[in-house]
């Protein structure tokens, strides 16, 4: 018997018996009447009563106490009112349960949160067509699913989500990259963010008295309690995640200044609709076109790697240290592509690149299991369901929509056989036989699980972030509506419970809604597309098929008859979208979702050739982190290989590092990067 059933007995039958008393009862009522309290003496009961209510109120479930005048404790009733336990009817369309549906067939096995998001759509949806038997619509692939990753990092997820769920310090090994310094944290955790394939925590650093933000895959070792407390903290009333969510990589720390960058006409459109929303954009005085983008910043070197990557169309004007700044960082880029470039003696090879989010084959370790308590209401629901249409239950079914083993099926079968609302009145008796079926009483003794219950905690933030990682990326979807008759059913919004997904980089909504209707209708799509790398526009016309997200943002995956073959444009660089009355007739041998385990899922694209890439000692352990390091060398830069398919991508690339990183060969992608930075210095990148 698992150590937590004889709380759970109590829990499930303490809730059963005030729902059914439908009155205010006293404590001794209680102790005399709920299985798993009569045989407690006083004291125990004081100590096990307390701590069920506490738990339950935890969950959401809030007990309501009646107290007399003179507050004496004996004297108290306690009551639970139906809204109290049971979820709010919500009336989904049909078109909005079937994205609900589609939701979790994405996500199903590779979201960290799987496992609470399949409770939660099933009680969410009671009364419906089950979303778990939902057939996928083929038109949305995702690369980046926030699956945990390896087991170790599952763990540590699990760890750090029950900590913010029950308000408990913790403590770790943590690398802080720049100093390059492993060392001991002590964290209140306040909230989880998903961002660009990485899981982030937010929480109080005890060493600075201060917020901070900690990367998962840096933490060493195994994360722990720092007390034994039932709670060690409450959050700050006025702490607001969805800061941390909008703020741009050179924002993340205090702000030092703000800047102005102005973004020649070529790509204000670009700039305004995607980086607006990290500061303020203005049309520039002397009416060309250009706009200026005033941006706070933290980290100047991750501004002016943002400005290089943009080349000749941005010129930051202040402050004066920032225009110094990206000046001095293209010099260096010019010296270190000048002639050959002299590198310290190889000392060994590199260690392999940690794992991405979602790496490898096959489904991902499910991190986050829900409470128990959570699984046993979800299958209270579905034994009392067949119960009274009178039909038999496949064991083999149950176990998949609940994810358990028949061990654990059987022992939870076994705790809701003896959960009573007092006076020998059993809420339910089931039965698991050999030829592989669940027989269940065909008349249950109650109706307080017959109605779907509230969501926990965990199960609301699993199926909000499953929602906000998918967004507005659905075909005839309608996730948005299916969002907002949640939170108006939860009472709150779960995103500010402590799990917060945020899309990367971000797309125009409205491009998306008009390339998704294109899907949906099969109608040939016309783009306005803009190539960054080759800083080209083209116009296309296309077939579109799916939607496919990947570590750089989302993609429309489509045959351009043009080309005859299948294109990828990444909605982010896509200015205007036209979804045309002709329409087309999908080809067979076309598989939008071919690549999702490649480059969508790693950020490797598919290569002709490779490059050889050195980084300075001081980004050198970036680069240990996220590339495959060929040769470390003993000065403490190192050598990475670099695949790529064209070289002005390439280009891009080594500008964005700053002057930290240079091609060593091939020779012509080193001459272009020198062609480049010789442009830039001609260019006024730096006022």
């Amino acid at each position: 018997m698992a150590k937590d059933t004889e709380k759970l007995i109590r829990q499930l039958s303490l809730i059963s018996y005030l729902m059914a008393e439908r009155r205010p009862v006293t404590a001794l009522e209680i102790r005399r009447d709920v299985e798993g309290y009569s045989g407690m003496n006083e004291d125990a009961f004081a100590r096990r009563f307390y701590a069920d209510r506490a738990e339950l109120a935890d969950l959401g479930i809030q007990l309501t106490v009646d107290r007399p005048a003179e507050g004496v404790a004996e004297q108290e009733n306690y009551s639970l009112r139906h809204e109290d336990f049971h979820l709010p009817p919500i009336a989904f369309t049909d078109q909005e349960l079937a994205s609900l549906q589609f939701a979790l067939t994405l996500l199903d096995g590779e979201f960290a949160y799987a496992e609470p998001l399949r409770l939660a759509l099933q009680q969410i949806s009671w009364g419906r067509p089950s979303p778990l038997r939902a057939p996928g619509q083929g038109s949305v692939a995702l690369g980046v699913t926030a699956s945990a990753g390896g087991h170790e990092l599952s763990q540590r997820l699990a760890k750090v989500e029950t900590a913010i769920f029950r308000q408990k310090t913790i403590t770790f090994e943590y690398h802080t990259m720049e100093r390059d310094e492993v060392g001991a944290r002590k964290v209140d955790p306040y909230h989880l963010l998903f961002q660009g394939g990485q899981f982030y925590l937010l929480g109080r650093s005890h060493e600075r008295d201060a917020l901070r933000v900690f990367r998962l895959s840096r933490m060493r070792g195994k994360v722990a309690y720092a007390t034994k407390a039932e709670h060690d903290f409450k959050r700050p009333a006025d702490f607001d995640p969805r800061a941390y969510a909008n703020r741009a990589d050179w924002q993340f720390g205090d702000p030092i200044a703000t800047a102005e960058i102005r973004v020649s006409e070529r790509i204000a459109w670009q700039v305004e609709r995607h980086f607006g929303r990290f500061g303020e954009v203005r049309p520039a005085e002397d009416g060309t076109g250009d706009v200026v983008l005033h941006t706070e910043y933290a980290v100047p070197r991750l501004l002016v790697a943002w400005v290089l990557r943009l080349g000749e169309h941005a010129e930051v004007l202040g402050p004066p240290e920032l225009v110094t700044a990206v000046r001095d960082r293209v010099e260096l880029l010019a010296s270190r592509h000048e002639g050959e470039l002299e590198l310290a003696p190889v000392v060994g090879t590199g260690p392999a690149p940690r794992e991405a989010d979602g790496a490898g084959d096959g489904k991902r370790e499910a991190a986050i299991r829900p409470e128990r308590f959570a699984r046993l209401v979800t299958l209270a629901s579905i034994l009392i369901d067949a119960g009274r249409a009178g039909r038999r239950l496949e064991l083999a079914d149950v176990l998949d929509r609940l994810q358990v083993s028949e061990a654990e099926l059987r022992e939870d079968v076994n705790v809701l056989n003896v959960v009573n609302f007092g006076g020998g009145s059993y809420v339910l008796y089931a039965e698991v036989h050999e030829d592989g079926t669940i027989e269940v009483d065909p008349e249950p003794y109650s109706d307080n699980f017959a109605r779907p219950a509230r969501l926990l905690p965990v199960e609301g933030k699993a199926l909000v972030a499953a929602i906000d990682l998918i967004g507005d990326h659905l075909p005839a979807g309608a996730l948005t509506s299916a969002r907002e008759k949640i939170v108006a059913a939860l009472g709150a919004d779960p995103m500010e419970q402590g799990l917060q997904v945020a899309t990367r980089g971000g797309d125009d909504a409205e491009v998306a809604r008009v390339v998704s209707s294109a899907i949906a209708d099969e109608r040939l799509l016309k783009l306005e597309y803009y190539k960054a790398n080759e800083d080209e526009f083209s116009e296309r016309v296309v077939e579109p098929y799916a939607l496919v997200n990947g570590q750089e943002g989302w993609y429309v995956a489509s045959f351009d008859p043009a080309r005859d073959g299948v294109r990828h444009f990444r909605l982010d660089r896509i200015k205007t979208a036209e979804a045309l009355e002709e329409r087309f007739t999908r080809r067979p041998e076309v598989d939008p979702a071919a690549d999702v385990e490649g480059w969508p899922r790693t950020g490797a694209v598919p290569a002709s050739r490779t490059a050889r890439v050195w980084f300075s000692p001081e980004r050198a352990r970036w680069a240990r982190e996220e590339q495959a390091v060929a040769e470390e060398l003993a000065d403490g830069s190192v050598v990475v290989e670099v695949p790529f398919a064209g070289t002005d991508w390439l280009v891009r690339r080594v500008l964005e590092e700053a002057g930290d990183a240079a091609v060593v060969e091939p020779a012509d992608a080193r001459e272009a990067v020198r062609r480049a930075v010789s442009g830039l210095r001609a260019a006024p990148v730096g006022g």
